[in-house]
């Protein structure tokens, strides 16, 4: 199995109420689920292959819950990866050299039987603790748009996060919401608007989440 691993960050943003009852072991908001994330990678690598710097992207989009599968997928590489990173990226995404559902790419590639083409594009993610805002721009594909959630009563910033211990995809996010508006892509997403999204520092290998990073 090829060595690899992640470091970096991720801005998601899926159709749910803030908070994502998946985090939670919990049926999704309206039974359905679609979603974008989006990655830098600060630091990685796939074998020998060197992918610091580079982001990428997926859209995902399931009729039902995630783990009752039928769902599709959509990558998107960084336009400035060499074939060989291209081709690395793919490999991760899809939960090759990957112990089982040990990370969100294995299980959501395994519940996703529909993959439509990789696209390449310039893919871009900012985001301010401070604020809670930021953006993830994947070229002309797609763009998230992410914020604090606001007080039921006030309106002001609600700032919360969550951890899980034993989680596939990270140990801690702050939880926000977002908004994601797609175009021109395989895969349309319809009801992302002030919904969940998290934003989470990544540290995963084939093996899954590194706990002590």
């Amino acid at each position: 199995m090829t060595d690899w691993a992640i470091h970096g960050q991720e801005i998601g943003n899926c159709n749910c109420n803030p908070g994502c009852p998946c985090q939670f072991s919990q049926l999704p908001t309206d039974g359905t689920c679609e979603a974008l994330l989006t990655y830098r990678i600060d630091k990685g690598h796939y074998g020998s292959v060197k992918l610091d710097g580079l982001y990428a992207a997926v859209l995902y989009k399931w009729p039902g819950p995630v783990h009752e599968g039928n769902g599709q997928m959509q990558m998107i590489i960084d336009e400035r990866a060499t074939d060989e990173q291209r081709a690395a990226l793919e490999a991760i995404m899809t939960g090759k050299d990957t112990d089982e559902f040990a990370t969100m790419f294995s299980v959501f590639s395994l519940m996703s039987p529909t993959r439509h083409e990789t696209l390449s594009a310039k893919i871009s993610l900012d985001y301010d603790a401070e604020s809670g805002t930021g953006t993830a721009t994947v070229g002309s594909y797609a763009e998230t748009k992410v914020q604090p959630i606001p007080n039921i009563v006030s309106g002001d910033p609600h700032f919360i996060s969550i951890a899980l211990p034993n989680g596939f995809e990270f140990s801690k996010a702050t939880m926000a919401c977002g908004t994601t508006q797609t175009r021109n892509a395989a895969i349309t997403l319809e009801k992302n608007s002030g919904t969940h999204a998290h934003i989470a520092e990544l540290h995963l290998t084939g093996r899954g989440v590194e706990r002590a990073a």
